[in-house]
């Protein structure tokens, strides 16, 4: 009677299908590369531990050895920093919500709902993505002030819930509603759902991937909104982050590095916290619309 045969054993030296010394030779390269990405940011958080007259000096410090919290102090003291804070926090939440809502209902209407001239009214719909900013702010600016809105935090919400960033979330959405299977739908239509429980109920719970991603472009968007705020805002207390970073001056309108760099670091947590909590559905998201590189 033969032997069975025998299933030679698993080779200590692969990981992931590579060889170990491939893989170890891929990973040296990217730790290489990833230097130029890391080093600012690193740059960035240590020097706002340091003393003003320290920030550029040289050689530069890779660690300050007399680290202080003065930066961070002076940062909460020279301006209402805690309310601007406050402000992008809230704007950039609202902003969200309300792009979430709009694009997903308009990304199922035009991946799911049949009519005369659809494509052709998509099509007018993207070009919202080739207009610039700067080119509708003026009469943006005199719709606001007709309406008494100048120096409030409505446009800053309103403008990014229904314009460009609004329609680069109704095209993902839409890519990814067009991904379902008809079978889904068909299937609640023999349970007498209609069209809006059909969103509601199949649809909406399966793109969470591309919910993901859309929330992260749109937060993002909204919390390094610069133009708007400085054309719109005039009240230090209305002012939001990016506005806010640039008024860290001295007497002689000089930049005060180390609050400016302690300020810095600190907006950069919200965004570091959601893409954490995000990143699978924002990895997921990308590759089931097409978007990944």
């Amino acid at each position: 009677m033969s032997s069975p045969e025998t299933v030679p054993p698993l080779r200590k030296d692969r990981l992931g299908g590579l060889p170990l010394r491939l893989k170890l030779t891929v990973y040296g390269v990217l730790m290489v590369l990833a230097v130029p990405f890391i080093f600012p940011t690193w740059w960035m958080i240590t020097s706002s531990f340091k003393p003003g007259n320290t920030v550029f000096s040289y050689p530069p410090q890779l660690w300050p050895s007399d680290a202080t919290l003065a930066g961070y102090r002076q940062a909460f003291t020279l301006q209402p920093f805690a309310q601007q804070y406050f402000n992008s926090m809230y704007i950039a939440i609202l902003v969200t919500i309300g792009t979430l809502a709009v694009s997903s209902l308009a990304g199922y209407g035009f991946a799911r709902i049949r009519f005369r001239g659809q494509n052709a009214l998509f099509l007018v719909v993207l070009t919202g993505l080739l207009i610039p900013s700067e080119v509708t702010i003026v009469p943006l600016y005199r719709m606001f002030a007709s309406w008494d809105m100048v120096d409030t935090h409505w446009p800053l919400i309103l403008v990014p819930t229904f314009g460009a960033p609004s329609v680069l979330a109704t095209f993902i959405m839409r890519q990814f509603f067009i991904t379902l299977p008809g079978e889904l739908e068909d299937a609640g239509r023999v349970d007498g759902l209609g069209r809006f429980a059909l969103f509601w109920r199949i649809a909406l719970p399966l793109s969470r991937p591309a919910l993901g991603a859309v929330a992260i472009f749109t937060f993002l968007h909204s919390w390094n909104l610069y133009l708007e705020p400085i054309v719109y805002l005039s009240t230090r207390s209305k002012f939001t982050l990016p506005q806010a970073l640039t008024q860290f001056t001295d007497a002689y309108g000089g930049p005060l590095w180390n609050v400016q760099l302690s300020a810095a670091s600190l907006t950069v947590i919200p965004v570091l916290v959601l893409f954490v909590i995000a990143q699978r559905q924002f990895i997921e998201g990308l590759a089931h619309t097409g978007l990944k590189g």
